[in-house]
């Protein structure tokens, strides 16, 4: 391949990545920019023209420079103050629009997540800092809650976060009532955080000539933390995210029993019995999340807490559910902060 143009680097057409760094670097230089990109896409399309509260009209407004360094727009005929940040994750925030936008950039380009630590390091801004700032851009721009309900084919599944049993837990496996791995289970769930996951299976079509399926559309999935006792929750999640006449795949856990009795067309495969696909029945979708989930916690976070534990799920669905839009996950996160109102 001839070389490229080594002053102006573009992305390469077989790069899976969808926005480089050096698009984010060309598209937002400075604070100036990304403050200005927000009031653009805010309020003011041409930058100059938008509606007066006060004025009840649409005005001109202009920036004027001041020693308090104020982020805002004036509008020349009633001197009302309008600032881009108000009501979005970066309202009465000091730290820079700039490196706002670079740690949302880090986030939609990572596959397994980025830790806080390194976003310190990225930044040079302190470890509270960076720690705040995902979790309000996991916790209000990554929300689950307003996707379309889950339809066609949808697979589910539970799974357990957590630490691994100490030798002296295992020396109480032996000891107890039952096998050991009974026992092991039994810890989990009283030791674990218990997730549950609903995810769509691709919609496929088969094109004559091809040897395969061509997908048509990517599958959305729904991950939530439940209770100890989930079962109640798992009604509830099921009811709200999944659309009537939908099939169902689950494992043959007991907790998915009632779900035949409620109506849903329901499906098990035999987990238990070491049966893992039966035509066309199966979970491998899920637990191939779950398995992203999973790497990504031990290998980049190595432990959450339950408290927190939501927020980084939102931040695997989300990624998940945008990897196939068309355009730059960054690029669909950026507007979601600027449209999502944040109390």
């Amino acid at each position: 391949m001839a070389p490229g143009n080594r002053k102006s680097p573009t992305r390469s057409a077989s790069s899976e990545s969808s926005y480089s760094l050096m698009e984010f670097m060309a598209d937002f230089p400075d604070d100036e920019t990304c403050l200005r990109w927000l009031w653009t896409t805010r309020y003011a399309p041409d930058g100059e023209h938008a509606y007066c509260p006060r004025c009840e009209a649409d005005r001109a407004f202009h920036r004027y420079e001041t020693k308090q360094q104020r982020q805002s727009w004036t509008c020349t005929t009633c001197s009302l103050h309008i600032h881009p940040t108000a009501g979005t994750i970066f309202h009465k925030s000091s730290t820079a629009l700039h490196l706002w936008f670079y740690a949302m950039y880090l986030m939609t380009s990572t596959r397994c997540g980025i830790s806080a630590k390194q976003l310190e390091r990225e930044l040079g801004v302190t470890y509270k800092t960076a720690w705040r700032m995902f979790t309000l851009i996991r916790n209000e721009l990554m929300t689950q809650d307003d996707d379309a309900p889950l339809s066609g084919v949808v697979e589910m599944d539970e799974m357990y976060v957590g630490g691994k049993p100490r030798l002296a837990d295992k020396r109480e496996f032996a000891k107890g009532p039952g096998t050991k791995q009974s026992a092991a289970i039994k810890w989990s769930h009283e030791k674990k955080t218990p997730v549950f996951g609903m995810v769509e299976q691709n919609r496929k079509q088969w094109i004559d000539g091809d040897p395969k399926p061509t997908v048509t559309r990517h599958g959305k999935i729904v991950a939530k933390v439940v209770p100890k006792n989930p079962q109640k929750a798992i009604v509830g999640h099921i009811d709200n995210h999944v659309a009537p006449e939908t099939v169902v795949y689950t494992d043959d856990a007991r907790i998915y029993d009632r779900l035949s009795r409620d109506g849903w067309d329901h499906s098990t495969i035999n987990h238990s019995e070491g049966v893992y696909v039966s035509g066309d029945i199966h979970t491998q979708t899920i637990e191939g999340f779950w398995s992203l989930v999973k790497r990504g916690i031990d290998g980049t976070h190595h432990a959450v807490s339950p408290k927190w534990l939501q927020g980084y799920l939102n931040e695997y669905a989300w990624r998940y559910n945008h990897r196939d839009d068309g355009r730059a996950m960054f690029l669909t996160l950026l507007i979601r902060s600027a449209v999502t109102p944040v109390a």
